[in-house]
This record gives structure tokens, C-alpha cells and sequence, in this order.
């Protein structure tokens, strides 16, 4: 279950289904992504086309999913609860 969220636009897109804050053209996949983020239970579960993958450095204990592009969602994973949940372009 999602718990928090990073990106204040994002959690409004969460919330209410508002585009303001996230770029329009990834409301359709995002809407996919945080519904099974909201109901993941283990890090397997996430689809391999996502490309999920642990974040090192400053970022560490962090996984990442790809959005479209160098778009990614970032967020922390605790047993069955996600944290932190963010929309960025770290590339």
C-alpha cells in the first residue's frame, strides 16, 4: 500500500486523477503504476517491461520503474508498504 509520496503533483494525480504537476502524456501509465505499487506485496511482482532496479549512492535502499524516457518513479519498499513515492527525470 502506498504510504507516501515525494511529489506533491503526483500524490494529487493519486488522489483526485489531476494532470497538473505530471507531464499529460503519462497519466495512463502512471495510473497503471500506482495502482500496482498500491497492492504490491513483493518487489517480484512488479512487471520486468517496468525495468525495476535498486537505486545506489544517495538514493540506496530505493527502486526505481520506468515511466517513458528518463521518467522514472522512485520509492522505498517496507514488507508490503511503499514510501517516498516520486515521479523524476534523473537521467
Amino acid at each position: 500500500m502506498i504510504k507516501s509520496f515525494r511529489h506533491k503533483g503526483l500524490e494529487r494525480f493519486y488522489a483526485t486523477g489531476s494532470k497538473a504537476g505530471i507531464q499529460p502524456d503519462h497519466a495512463a501509465r502512471l495510473r497503471k503504476q500506482l495502482a500496482v505499487l498500491d497492492n504490491l506485496t513483493a518487489l517480484a511482482d512488479l512487471p520486468a517491461s517496468w525495468k525495476p532496479h535498486p537505486l545506489a549512492g544517495g538514493l540506496a535502499g530505493a527502486h526505481a520503474i520506468s515511466v517513458s524516457g528518463n521518467w522514472r518513479l522512485t520509492f522505498e519498499f517496507d514488507g508490503s508498504d511503499v514510501h517516498l513515492v516520486d515521479y523524476r527525470d534523473y537521467h
